[in-house]
């Protein structure tokens, strides 16, 4: 069985974005050589990756082009052609087509679709996008967090989760520290369905 994991970069308040869009690219996030080459490390050993509209967007619009600008460092020119190589799956009502070695999920049973896709594969999945998150929660769908946590409160922005006001249980698994004062915390979330139970 997969286990869904909710991989992303957050400020200490939890807020993902401080401005619509800045997912990945905000003023606050301290993102140095250490931590992108143990993403790149980490995003290398997934199984699959799973991505909403609109975190999808913002990857495909950058990342199948760096590995061919000479003026990026080594190691995001080396993400890029991990994040393009790596097999993902998009959930999209809108979507018809996607590249980069992407499939298209939709429709009312979205989640349904989800829960069989972990059950048949072996392996983490990263989950990108607060949307699609939020509603692998709802489901029980979701089995850990993992966070980097930049020393920024933003007092304002999206948050880690849409919408979301019951409390979470969780277990810490793993914690980290790289350079310019960003944390790494990795958790199991304590309520989380087994495969048997989808």
């Amino acid at each position: 069985m997969g286990r869904f994991v909710y991989s992303m970069q957050v400020s200490l308040d939890l807020r993902i974005e401080q401005v619509p869009g800045d997912n990945g690219a905000g003023e606050w996030l301290r993102l140095g050589e250490e931590l992108h080459r143990e993403a790149n490390a980490l995003t290398r050993a997934l199984a699959l990756m799973v991505h909403g509209r609109v975190y999808y967007e913002v990857m495909e619009e950058f990342w199948p082009r760096s590995h061919e600008d000479e003026s990026l460092p080594d190691f995001m020119r080396e993400y890029g052609e991990i994040w393009t190589a790596k097999p993902k799956v998009l959930v999209s009502r809108t979507r018809r087509s996607a590249d980069h070695n992407t499939r298209i999920i939709g429709g009312d049973d979205a989640i349904e679709q989800l829960a069989a896709l972990r059950a048949g594969t072996d392996g983490s999945i990263s989950v990108g996008g607060a949307a699609l998150a939020t509603q692998l929660l709802r489901a029980g769908l979701l089995d850990e967090l993992l966070l980097f946590t930049h020393p920024s409160i933003l007092g304002f922005g999206r948050p880690l989760f849409d919408d979301y006001d019951r409390p979470i249980d969780l277990d810490l698994l793993e914690q980290r520290s790289f350079e310019q004062g960003v944390t790494m915390h990795r958790y199991a979330i304590q309520d989380a369905k087994e495969a048997g139970s989808c």
